[in-house]
């Protein structure tokens, strides 16, 4: 019995491993299609920003409340209902034809999509067990990248024969599909303090250092993120002269290196706790390597090759999905399960609320001739700033399975 019951358990993690796939696979298609739907509709780089940040900033709103939702309603419930609401408005992008469309369908999009987050940290701390939640964190955390690296092999191939409208309706098809699939699987929960919801107080969990230290972290990785995601077609299109047809393969081989990250982040510290380290030395010394490897990010613009910039780019993103797992690694470390959907959600909003600053200042860097090496300072300093904070916030990193009724510690 318990062999058919560790099976469920990692099939339920393949399960939201696919979510967390298609969710970037539909946040993704505009970029890769950036180039062709610009050329029909007539938009400018402030256009796309725009669009861009209707999506952050739906996303971080919704945040403040979706990972309160997961953890009152459940996974299962909550989960789909998230999944469910995202395919749609990605299919809805297919049906729209204008600026103000386009960003209706982001608002909508990234509402659904907030739920993702919040959902997959609080799957691994609620299925899996101390010693196996790293890998399954490291294997969640990989799922953004593998959608990052099918998006850009198949969608400007399959807009290209059957038209872009085809790709945002075959994308939001599919998770209907794994709406169906979800509910076909049950499995007990490990964390037994998730089954029947503690009280919680949303302010004090946003006051406390735990929640601080996450949010500050993810406020200063994120960007980096999610301005690779929105405009590293757009980078590869202008310093390289790619067109639509020819950018997905340096993008996805970018995208290739950050799923290698993201396993490595969980199997990592993983590998300095076998060695007798302790929680706060393995988490923090794998945070730094990842925070250093990012740091010659900017010499991309003196490169001639694609492939050549591909290879720099995909280490600068081999270290955020690695510095990343840590961070959902950090807050499993120092949250109990039964608030772990609130915090990461009260993180993610602070993350893409944030990031939405570094989005409206590419555009303006484009605009007024910087390119795009302002940014790409930006990237390579933020992981070693983050650390920092970490430090300051949390000086001694202690991992202690808490009861769910536990005083937290607030933020000064």
């Amino acid at each position: 019995m318990r062999g058919i019951a560790d099976r469920a358990r990692w099939m339920i993690m393949g399960l939201i491993f696919v979510a967390i796939m298609l969710n970037y696979v539909d946040r993704q298609i505009l970029s890769l299609l950036k180039p062709t739907l610009e050329a029909e509709f007539a938009w400018s780089d402030q256009d796309y920003a725009n669009m861009g940040t209707a999506f952050q900033l739906a996303a971080a709103v919704a945040f403040l409340g979706t990972g309160w939702f997961i953890d009152r309603v459940g996974l299962r419930l909550g989960f789909a209902l998230g999944v469910a609401l995202w395919s749609l408005a990605a299919m809805a992008h297919a049906v729209v034809g204008s600026v103000a469309g386009f960003m209706a369908a982001r608002v909508v999009l990234g509402v659904g999509e907030s739920v993702g987050t919040p959902a997959a940290v609080k799957s691994s701390a609620t299925y899996f067990t101390q010693r196996d939640r790293q890998i399954a964190l490291g294997i969640g955390n990989t799922a953004p990248n593998i959608g990052a690296i099918v998006t850009p092999l198949f969608i400007p191939a399959l807009a290209v024969a059957f038209g872009w409208r085809a790709a945002f309706l075959l994308a939001g098809g599919l998770g209907l599909v794994w709406v169906v699939a979800w509910f076909a699987i049950r499995v007990r929960p490990v964390a037994l303090d998730t089954l029947a919801p503690a009280p919680m107080h949303w302010l004090d969990i946003a006051r406390s250092r735990e929640t601080v230290t996450i949010a500050t972290a993810k406020v200063l990785s994120d960007q980096v993120w999610f301005f690779m995601l929105l405009w590293l077609p757009d980078l590869f299109h202008r310093l390289f002269g790619l067109k639509q047809g020819t950018l997905g393969l340096p993008v996805a081989l970018v995208y290739v290196f950050a799923a290698a990250g993201a396993l490595t982040g969980g199997w990592l510290p993983s590998r300095f706790l076998a060695r007798g380290w302790s929680v706060n030395r393995a988490r923090k010394t794998t945070m730094l390597l990842y925070a250093l490897l990012i740091v010659p990010v900017p010499l991309v613009m003196l490169l001639s090759s694609p492939w050549t910039a591909a290879l720099l780019l995909g280490l600068g993103l081999f270290a955020h999905q690695g510095f990343s797992t840590n961070v959902f690694g950090l807050t499993t470390d120092l949250v109990p399960a039964a608030r772990i959907g609130s915090t990461i959600g009260i993180a993610a909003f602070c993350g893409n609320f944030c990031s939405i600053g570094m989005i409206q200042f590419s555009a303006w860097s484009l605009r007024h001739g910087f390119g795009y090496t302002p940014m790409l300072v930006i990237c390579a300093s933020s992981y070693l700033v983050a650390l920092g904070c970490i430090q300051l916030l949390i000086p001694v990193i202690r991992s202690v399975e808490r009861r769910a009724d536990e005083p937290l510690v607030l933020a000064h």
